[in-house]
């Protein structure tokens, strides 16, 4: 059964000669192990897609189904308990507390929800040495590169181990060599780990390092196929 499961989903805002349809009847599946770029211009939806997803906006319509829950019909606590626990969030600026370390980062916000310390400190150097951050993880956030930030992102999006992850333009402020490193640690990552992950971005360069590339226009998909099929069509017409 798909991790993530969306059927029908639509979203709109304001009413009248106002309203405006940003996703339309969306139905996708996605499976474990699967990471997943969404593109399209801006104003396409795919940004309330993933808001949506993330338990951030809830649909006009339609069905968001986590593990077979309707996240749509949880209520506001069961919505914070899955934010918290179900969905690792990495957005385009890290979002770090300055004045804390890159371990303290990752600790802060795993702490909350009562997990033990112990483990959580267990899981924080596991993710610092899988993503090559250990030599950091003293540091404080300022003294962090870009690219060092954003993959302590990635670490603090997994600490409490959730089945989706969810990323917004998580390369948008760094160069090309140091936003493929990103994007592919985070690949590595999802896989390595059995999550889901979708990824809004405006950059070809960095949705092509991804498995499958869905692309919205208009509220609705335009296209959806894996990276390397839509290469190899690509290939052959040239």
């Amino acid at each position: 059964m798909a991790i993530l499961s969306l059927r029908g989903v639509s979203k709109s805002f304001g009413e009248g000669p106002q309203r405006v349809d940003a996703v339309r009847d969306v139905s996708l599946d996605f499976e474990r192990g699967e990471m997943v770029s969404l593109v399209g211009p801006s104003g396409s939806g795919k940004s309330t897609l993933l808001a949506m997803v993330g338990g951030l906006l809830t649909p006009t319509s339609g069905e968001i189904l986590v593990d077979g829950v309707d996240i749509a019909r949880l209520g506001a606590r069961e919505r914070t308990r899955y934010r918290r626990d179900q969905v690792g969030f990495v957005f385009q600026g890290s979002n770090m507390v300055p004045f804390l370390t890159a371990r303290e980062n990752l600790l802060l916000v795993a702490g909350f929800g009562g997990m033990d310390k112990g483990a959580l400190r267990r899981r924080a150097d596991e993710l610092l040495e899988e993503l090559d951050l250990t030599h950091v993880a003293g540091h404080l956030a300022t003294r962090l590169s870009g690219g060092e930030r954003q993959r302590v992102a990635i670490a603090r999006a997994l600490m409490r181990d959730p089945a989706l992850i969810l990323v917004d333009e998580p390369t948008a402020s760094l160069n090309t060599e140091l936003g493929e490193r990103v994007v592919d640690a985070l690949a590595e990552e999802v896989r390595g780990r059995n999550k889901a992950c979708l990824m809004v971005t405006h950059d070809e360069r960095m949705a092509a390092r991804a498995g499958r590339l869905i692309e919205f226009r208009d509220g609705r998909i335009r296209h959806d196929g894996s990276v390397a099929s839509d290469e190899a069509a690509r290939s052959d017409r040239g």
